[in-house]
């Protein structure tokens, strides 16, 4: 089987992460699949932003849920990674769907539930997918278990990914048993048995954040079914490589 390529945050070692920068920049060089995450504003519009509070990579403060998406707009999402990138702003998940419906491109939703559990954050994602039909070209993951087991309901419509960092014998039933028909691991938990006990499962594993060659040589020997990687245009180089002396 062949990895797939899932530019993490967009191209987010070139390019301010979770902006319009990032994600034109992963597609044009020839990232497979996006990811991104997502959070709810003051007026219930979901964002496509990492960290609950604006500091790192904005020039405001506070948390992205006390501000109306108008307000965010006043803030820059791009000079804390370069000058050259100072009209990037915090873009919505709709404007995010219209960009990528045309290409030919997978979808990995993030929901950052994990400490801020946003009401109806499922139901609102979901929604939208479902009204620009890319249910079937979407995975939806999240850290918080009891957002995978709301997520349930859908899991025959759109990929349901339980993520997690943590080591655990018998992840492959915890995750089917909330509802997940994916995994999204931490590298160090990339191993033979959990991927074939998955693929045995019918669930799809794919590994977080896969940036150093070694690492993404090994996901691509265990056939992991996909990596997330700030740096998808060396993958992809890495992976043909692969791919090439598999065949000598």
């Amino acid at each position: 089987m062949i990895t797939e390529i899932i530019a993490h945050r967009g191209a987010s070692k070139i390019a301010p992460e979770n902006t319009m920068f990032a994600f034109e920049l992963a597609y044009m060089l020839g990232a497979e699949g996006i990811e991104t995450d997502v959070q709810l504003t003051k007026d219930n519009i979901p964002v496509l932003i990492h960290d609950e509070s604006l500091r790192r990579t904005t020039n405001g403060k506070g948390y992205v849920k006390d501000y109306t998406y108008k307000e965010l707009q006043s803030f820059d999402a791009g000079s804390w990674f370069s000058s050259d990138f100072c009209s990037a702003r915090i873009i919505t998940l709709e404007d995010f769907l219209v960009w990528i419906k045309p290409k030919n491109l997978t979808i990995n939703l993030e929901l950052k539930n994990n400490k801020i559990d946003y009401i109806n954050l499922e139901s609102i994602v979901y929604r939208m997918l479902k009204e620009h039909c890319l249910e079937k070209r979407t995975t939806i993951s999240t850290f918080n278990p009891t957002s995978v087991k709301r997520l349930k309901r859908y899991q025959n419509e759109i990929g349901v990914a339980l993520l997690t960092s943590r080591q655990n014998p018998n992840l492959v039933e915890y995750a089917k048993s909330l509802g997940a028909n994916a995994l999204h691991i931490k590298y160090r938990l990339v191993n033979r048995s959990l991927i074939t006990e998955a693929h045995a499962n019918t669930m799809a594993v794919r590994v977080y954040t896969v940036n150093r060659y070694r690492q993404m040589i090994n996901c691509f020997h265990e056939a992991c079914d996909g990596i997330f990687t700030d740096v998808p245009y060396k993958a992809i180089t890495l992976r043909k490589v692969f791919q090439y002396k598999r065949q000598l």
